[in-house]
């Protein structure tokens, strides 16, 4: 019997044969001609082989391939929407189980509930969705799939009006590590609805989740206003100023970046360092200027592009700035304040920038995040203002080590107990995750994996490991 080497394990090209034999989707492998395009996930960091790549059709398939990975002692990749910035939408010598091509939105306009497959990206929610003039919470980046965004927690423009989407999440269809399929939420299998709302893809894959909706937009007041790098103390001192009083309907964030050669911006600071301030004011429009006016006169305008614009628009607006296939890495850290030290160590990575595709985002968290009691979701970290999300970025491998090592940095100064963001650390760290969760929450979390995935089948993932 011909077999297919997969490191340490091999497996029969029958039981691939029946496998794909039985599967409403399609199974890609190595030697076929979509197999390169098949298996290249959108961080161009990260470049695998996989023994077999499972392009899920439904609830079935997926279930065939965690069985099939779980008796073939396989290791198993469970890929979303692809943005994993530590490359676990792939894997070498084991099985992608891919759910890109389960996109099924179906919409409850009075009941204001949105069901959406687990393939989705937030382009193809906010596409229903807004048709009703209704939103959750979703990425800075439409291309981002909505599973592990979710499961994670999810900070966007929404969050301090209407929270996380875990938040918002209010049922989870899940397959878990022993093929059984059931459905989370407040009712049923409570405690595992828990930890889908933070503790990340550990405790089964989720084909579909149940979502509430809010009445958002269709026009929403969002932008961008540019300040010179040379008044970035004044900016961010003034931010922070400025966010103590912000409503909840606005949402913010800070941006050190590089201005890059848009029509909007002088030719003058092209490819040179500047502070941007973005946001999204949810409310009603004729409020969003007097709301937005604070963030738009911190120093010297540059450029001032705030306006009304379509919520699905704006929600695709940074798209261009993160295209696929660019080295990505991402890392995170949490402020319960934006105090002087942290803003000294912002301000001194921003003049060590080692590129110009790097930046730092400091993203304005409270509102709606804060309201939440910190037990109710496995996402606890609910009394920090801030979160921190350091982007360091190459073309291509050449100088990539370099700018991971600065990223590094960047949040090692900010102090050696700082919490991470699970969706926003470039790397399988179990230190970094043992420390974005308090003890009970961590110690729920293993007692969940314990029960749901005791031989830790989905470790590809910020990792819970079980004790048994």
């Amino acid at each position: 019997m011909t077999t297919t080497q997969t490191g340490p394990t091999r497996i029969g090209e029958a039981t691939i044969a029946e496998f794909a034999a039985g599967l409403r989707g399609k199974v890609v492998r190595p030697g076929d001609a979509d197999y390169d395009r098949e298996r290249s996930i959108w961080n161009g960091a990260h470049d695998r082989r996989p023994t077999l790549i499972a392009r899920c059709a439904g609830v079935a398939d997926v279930i065939r391939t965690v069985d099939l990975a779980r008796s073939e002692g396989l290791p198993l990749s469970v890929r979303g929407g692809g943005h994993s910035i530590p490359g676990f939408s792939t894997v070498d010598d084991g099985i992608v189980l891919d759910l890109s091509l389960m996109k099924g939105v179906q919409v409850d306009p009075a009941r204001r509930r949105v069901a959406a497959q687990a393939g989705c990206t937030w382009k193809d929610v906010d596409a229903e969705t807004q048709q009703f003039g209704l939103a959750v919470t979703g990425g800075l980046v439409s291309s981002t799939g909505i599973a592990g965004f979710t499961t994670g927690g999810g900070i966007g423009w929404l969050v301090r009006k209407h929270g996380l989407a875990s938040d918002n999440m209010v049922g989870a269809d899940v397959v878990t590590a022993d093929g059984q399929f059931i459905h989370a939420s407040a009712d049923e299998h409570p405690d595992l609805f828990w930890g889908l709302r933070g503790g990340g893809g550990n405790f089964g894959v989720v084909t579909s989740f149940d979502y509430q909706l809010h009445e958002v937009g269709p026009i929403v007041l969002s932008g961008l206003v540019f300040y010179p790098a040379e008044e970035a103390e004044q900016v961010l001192h003034g931010y922070r100023a400025a966010c103590a009083a912000a409503p909840d309907e606005l949402t913010t964030l800070v941006n050190m970046t590089t201005a890059p050669p848009v029509p909007f911006l002088p030719e003058s600071v092209h490819g040179k360092p500047v502070i941007a301030v973005g946001g999204c004011w949810s409310g009603d429009l004729d409020a969003g200027e007097a709301a937005t006016a604070p963030f738009r006169s911190l120093g010297t305008v540059i450029a001032d592009v705030f306006g009304a614009n379509p919520y699905a628009g704006w929600q695709q607006a940074l798209d261009p700035l993160y295209p696929r296939g660019v080295h990505n890495y991402f890392r995170s850290a949490f402020l319960r304040a934006a105090d002087d030290a942290s803003v000294r160590v912002l301000l001194d990575s921003f003049a060590a920038f080692p590129n110009a595709m790097t930046e730092i985002h400091l993203h304005h968290l409270g509102g709606a995040v804060g309201r939440v009691p910190a037990e109710a979701t496995a996402f606890a970290l609910r009394d920090q203002e801030f979160v921190i999300n350091v982007i360091a970025r190459t073309p291509t491998a050449e100088g990539f080590a370099d700018v991971v090592e600065w990223a590094r940095g960047v949040t090692s100064a900010l102090g050696p107990d700082v919490a991470a963001y699970v969706n926003f650390t470039g790397e399988a760290n179990t230190a970094l995750v043992r420390a974005s969760y308090p003890a009970d929450t961590y110690r729920r979390l293993v007692e969940l994996k314990n029960e749901f995935d005791p031989t830790n089948l989905f470790r590809l993932n910020q990792n819970i490991a079980p004790t048994v």
